[in-house]
């Protein structure tokens, strides 16, 4: 799939991709390395290059990104005498081993700039403009010490000594030596400053959305918002933008960090998560320079991305807008007029007729109407309009009026329309609550859970056991005692004689979690499990390969003797699960346990392996597994780690917003919807792991839920919308008009609304205003029904302009239609 997201970038006005280069996916252990499948970086730079595009390769090697260990491998924690990200010897010996080997890697293709006789002329020769080395080690610089600014100054020499030819850059790192150049991660830089007047303007990181954790609500950023900061950023003489994301993805397997990020690193990116197949979380690039390389017909193109209208149309308009003014942003420097107060013009103007200018509305909340160059203007609260000959509005920031897609619900596939997975055959595991096979340690007191996994798993087993005497109080009444747990993360299920009596997870922060939960406890013997378990490693933060997991505290509560501690109790220690350790997801691995047939699943029932073979879902759209039935775990298709899958809710008394106000500056809380509904529902399935039958999936469910009900369900577009007004941005033919395209292989089979007058709301629920074209319906209807793609202009001959003589507000045409 990677051609065709490569190729919706494109389309959406994109010229450069970049890609982080993650370590800890590449070299597995110290030499070893891996380049196969979705690691296969050589292939991804050459689509890029096929593409007529550009890359920047952002080695790092650290990397954040909301992924495990920050991209560090863990293995390098347990190299004696490592700290990671500073002046230590061991940590810069191995990340400049792996800058070195991607680096020469990269040199043996032959794709940096320089190798080129004259790559920027010529086709498909040149991908590397940029690297990038370090990222945002800025914010954490002083956990460092002295060694610090001694770390960054080598890790500048180092990479500046590769000899690659391309400027190399650090991302939120004001003190970057010479000759690296400083670059700006936020969610506005127009007033970024490099540390050298010498050093272009960059914004390596527009965060365009944000992420989600397990059990938070859902973050959200308006276009609108993300197009005001990207035009102040060229007003104000930026040279290179870059979003983060672009494409948003998943985070297959166990790669999400955090900890408690989410499967779904979709990001709320122009290009949805249902367009990813692979492990890299990569990101695109516009840049203020066009590529004159020849456009790429794909083979694949209905492979792809699923592009998040409107953020995704309105910012591939932004892009034309900028482009058109490119030859004046290159030739002069920005003269800035103030047009009144929170108001101003940025003009480039060379004096030579070449003039673009940029008009800003700071203010957000306030419409305001100015005069340039004596030519009124009005300009939205909270926008900016883009003039690439200083007197034609081509762009406004605030009128995300383009088509605008609206996806259902992820919906059932036809396999099993109604039922689910029920009344298939099913395969079930039973794993031990405690230790199986041999134990592999046992210790009185506690054991950091990632210093004895290191992360090869998710799960370590604690067990202990209680002797409890006859002459109990608890025994003779209904009361029962209270087991108590402190834990240091992640999450914990706790089990006494092999009942799960309760669960307990923290919520991603450093702080201890506590389980307070009754148990059943018998006269005699009985056995603690407690199954202490990992959702991603820290991935940034000063020291932060130091920061634990793993019980801090347990205690028994309300028996005779009060309260007894087992903290120092002899416990007994299990890496990991045995279907795990067995393989039995594989696809080498499925007959490694005695697996049980039956017709009906246990259901509630944790600590429990499912498998049952699946057909694919009908039809090419993207594919979710939907888990809102299941619990805590992890799934696999055909040996393919789907990744860990947790349902669980926001919180219903959290604050969330009906409509996001665009206006005004953002943050990460700004516009959060989900309240008390599952962080994550549906789970990504690439349409590529799927064999025309004979799909075995397996489910591994920790503490219980319904098998049956999980479905495969599609990712589709059934309404798009168009709201535009007479003074939005023209079209080529300098006429406004409302422009609708379905996905491929459908078409517009009905109008579910059109009106042109003064309607309100929004896509999905437009509703007529007291200025209505009655006829607005049936013109729609003539120009679009039963095509793939059409446009209605907003000309008389169409629409009545006579409805309202006299009326200030500019008409509108807003259009709900179908596809099938």
């Amino acid at each position: 799939m990677w051609p065709g997201l490569v190729q919706t970038a494109k389309e959406g006005g994109v010229d450069v991709i970049e890609s982080y280069v993650f370590w800890n996916g590449h070299e597995l252990s110290p030499g070893k390395y891996n380049f196969e499948g979705r690691y296969d970086l050589v292939k991804f730079v050459k689509i890029v290059q096929q593409a007529g595009m550009y890359m920047i390769l952002r080695i790092g090697p650290f990397v954040a990104a909301e992924w495990n260990f920050g991209g560090v491998p863990v293995w390098l924690h347990y190299v004696p005498g490592t700290v990671f990200r500073s002046d230590n010897e061991p940590f810069k010996h191995y990340m400049q081993n792996f800058t070195t080997f991607i680096v020469n890697l990269m040199k043996q293709e032959k794709l940096f700039a320089p190798q080129g006789e004259d790559p920027i002329s010529q086709d498909n020769e040149l991908v590397y403009i940029i690297q990038i080395i370090e990222n945002e080690y800025g914010y954490y610089e002083s956990y460092y010490g002295d060694g610090a600014k001694r770390y960054v100054t080598w890790a500048a020499k180092m990479a500046v000594s590769q000899n690659i030819g391309v400027p190399w850059i650090m991302c939120q790192q004001d003190d970057a030596p010479d000759p690296v150049i400083n670059t700006c991660n936020s969610f506005y830089c127009d007033q970024f400053t490099p540390n050298s007047p010498n050093k272009p303007k960059i914004w390596t990181e527009n965060w365009p959305g944000w992420f989600k954790t397990f059990g938070a609500r859902d973050p959200h950023r308006p276009a609108e918002d993300v197009a005001f900061s990207v035009a102040r950023f060229f007003q104000k003489g930026g040279s290179v933008h870059n979003y983060y994301m672009y494409h948003g993805g998943t985070n297959f397997g166990r790669t999400s960090g955090g900890p408690f990020i989410t499967t779904s690193y979709d990001y709320e990116a122009p290009i949805d998560e249902y367009g990813k197949v692979f492990y890299f979380s990569w990101y695109l690039t516009v840049s203020v320079f066009s590529a004159r390389q020849p456009e790429l017909k794909y083979l694949m193109d209905s492979l792809l991305g699923l592009p998040r209208l409107p953020k995704w149309g309105h910012l591939k308009e932004l892009h034309r807008a900028i482009k058109l003014s490119e030859h004046a942003l290159l030739k002069s420097e920005p003269t800035t007029l103030s047009l009144g107060p929170s108001l101003e013009a940025d003009v480039y103007d060379d004096g030579s007729g070449v003039c673009a200018a940029f008009l800003s509305n700071l203010d957000d909340k306030i419409d305001k109407n100015v005069v340039f160059r004596n030519v009124s203007y009005h300009l939205p609260a909270w926008s900016v309009s883009i003039l690439p000959d200083c007197k034609n509005v081509a762009f406004n920031t605030a009128k995300a009026s383009v088509v605008e897609m609206v996806p259902e619900e992820l919906q059932p596939s036809v396999t099993s329309p109604s039922k689910g997975l029920k009344g298939l055959k099913w395969d079930i595991f039973m794993e031990n609550a405690g230790i199986w096979g041999v134990s592999d340690f046992t210790k009185n007191g506690f054991v950091d859970h990632i210093n004895i996994t290191k992360d090869t798993t998710d799960y370590l087993w604690y067990t202990t056991s209680i002797i409890i005497g006859e002459n109990e109080e608890f025994l003779k009444k209904a009361s029962r005692p209270v087991l108590l747990i402190e834990s240091k993360g992640h999450a914990l299920h706790a089990f006494v004689n092999q009942e799960l009596q309760g669960s307990a997870s923290g919520n991603g922060s450093h702080s201890p979690f506590k389980f307070e939960n009754p148990i059943s406890l018998k006269a005699g013997k009985n056995e603690i499990a407690l199954l202490s378990m990992t959702v991603g490693l820290q991935n940034a933060g000063g020291l932060y390969e130091w920061v634990g997991a793993g019980l801090t505290s347990v205690k028994i509560e309300g028996l005779n003797n009060g309260t007894v501690d087992l903290s120092m109790s002899k416990w007994t220690y299990k890496i990991g699960l045995q279907g795990e350790h067995l393989g039995i997801y594989k696809p080498d691995g499925l007959n490694g346990v005695n697996w049980v047939s039956t017709s009906e699943p246990p259901r509630n029932q944790p600590l429990t392996w499912y498998k049952v073979v699946v057909d694919p879902p009908s039809g090419d759209e993207p594919v979710g597994l939907d888990m809102i039935h299941m619990g805590k775990g992890l799934a696999w298709l055909n040996g393919e780690e789907i990744g860990r899958y947790w349902p669980i809710k926001s919180s219903k008394h959290d604050k969330c917003v009906d409509e996001c106000d665009y206006r005004g500056k953002f943050f990460p809380d700004k516009c959060l919807t989900g309240c008390g509904e599952p962080s994550q529902r549906w789970y990504h399935v690439p349409r590529s792991w799927f064999k025309p039958s004979g799909n075995i999936l397996v489910i591994f469910e920790e503490k219980g839920g319904d098998p049956t009900k999980i479905t495969f369900s599609k990712r589709k577009t059934s309404s798009l919308c168009s709201n535009i007004g007479e003074d939005f941005p023209m079209v080529d033919q300098g006429k406004a008009a409302a422009h609708l395209k379905c996905p491929k292989n459908t078409l517009i089979s009905n109008v579910k609304f059109a009106s042109f007058g003064n309607p309100s709301g929004r896509c999905g629920s437009y509703s007529k205003g007291d200025c209505h074209d009655p006829n607005s319906t049936s013109t729609v209807e003539k120009a679009c029904l039963g095509k793939n793609e059409c446009s209605i202009e907003l000309t008389e001959e169409k629409f009545d302009k006579g409805l309202r003589p006299g009326a200030a507000t500019t008409e509108k045409l807003a259009i709900e239609a179908v596809c099938t």
